[in-house]
């Protein structure tokens, strides 16, 4: 697999939106998948007037490694398959866990990038994919809610925030709760990347991994990873170079990973010296509200020096 070639990051291709009667894919690139939550997801799914259908390793597991959804193979099977199905318009990830860094080489990338854009919907481990989809095929695709995860299940606005991002972008093109505020103040534009952070650091030096951040706004979240880790985590992108060119942070979430003071001295210490806008608990990642943040798209991180609103505004609409 040949690295990213230098230059800055470039805006990716959108898939087209979702409406009623879509047939959309549910996949389990990573860890197993509970029965009764899946069945729970599917059925909001129906009530949105979707029709999804499930591939067919979701409800596997793997015959040793109890922690994956079935072999490597048969995970990077489903993802091919459902990509690849015309009837198909949107492939949507049933939960994270670990495993997709083991299947993401096993992934036909060829017949993806052929089969063009279609909304794919994950986050936690799944940023591996989010990564691979932009860097391998060219697409964009969502940080979002998955459909057997207890957010998406039991937070009504986070539900809400990815139905209407699947079916009316064009009214969740400005984002962020109200917890969000300035770390370092600034304003800047750049093309939306990034994911859980811990995944983009196991990512980088990999083959087809990023090799830096030119032009890039960085969106970052994690859990279980302390103060400690993630100050390794941030230190290992910054001397690797990945970060290079980064042109602002948005922090999401930091799920059981210690007292956010801790946390905060964290990516001050880290992320300060870089001289670019960061932005904490913007609303997205493992945390309750789990807003949808379209990736691979130009967008302006705006953190005021005054204390006023911070906000990530998506300069064109997520889906066609």
């Amino acid at each position: 697999m040949t690295r990213q070639a230098p230059g800055p990051i470039t805006p990716l291709a959108r898939p087209a939106r979702l409406r009623p009667g879509s047939r959309v894919a549910v996949v389990a690139p990573s860890g197993p998948v509970p029965a009764d939550r899946l069945e729970e997801g599917l059925a909001v799914l129906r009530d949105w007037g979707l029709e999804p259908v499930v591939g067919p390793h979701v409800r596997s597991a793997h015959p040793e490694l109890d922690y994956l959804a079935g072999t490597d193979a048969d995970r990077a099977a489903d993802l091919r398959a459902a990509w690849c199905d015309p009837s198909v318009e949107a492939v949507l990830c049933a939960r994270g866990g670990f495993g997709a860094h083991r299947m993401v080489d096993l992934v036909d990338w060829a017949a993806v990038r052929a089969a063009g854009p279609k909304a794919f919907v994950g986050y936690s481990d799944i940023t591996v994919l989010h990564e691979a989809f932009a860097l391998r095929a060219g697409f964009a695709t969502l940080h979002g809610p998955m459909v057997a995860t207890e957010t998406f299940l039991k937070d009504a606005p986070t539900r809400e925030h990815l139905r209407a991002t699947l079916f009316e972008p064009e009214t969740v093109r400005t984002l962020g709760l109200a917890s969000a505020g300035a770390l370092v103040p600034g304003r800047a534009g750049g093309v939306l990347y990034g994911g859980c952070v811990s995944q983009l650091a196991a990512d980088t030096g990999t083959p087809g991994g990023r090799s830096h951040a030119g032009g890039g706004l960085l969106v970052i979240e994690d859990t279980g990873e302390e103060p400690y880790r993630l100050d390794g985590i941030l230190t290992r992108l910054l001397r690797s170079g990945a970060l290079a060119g980064v042109a602002g942070v948005a922090c999401g979430s930091w799920q059981e990973c210690g007292p956010y003071d801790k946390i905060r001295a964290v990516l001050a210490d880290r992320l300060g010296p870089l001289g670019i806008p960061v932005v904490e608990e913007l609303g997205f990642g493992h945390g309750a509200t789990a807003l949808t943040i379209p990736l691979g798209l130009p967008a302006v991180l705006d953190a005021p020096a005054d204390g006023g609103r911070c906000t990530l505004t998506v300069e064109v609409p997520a889906l066609l």
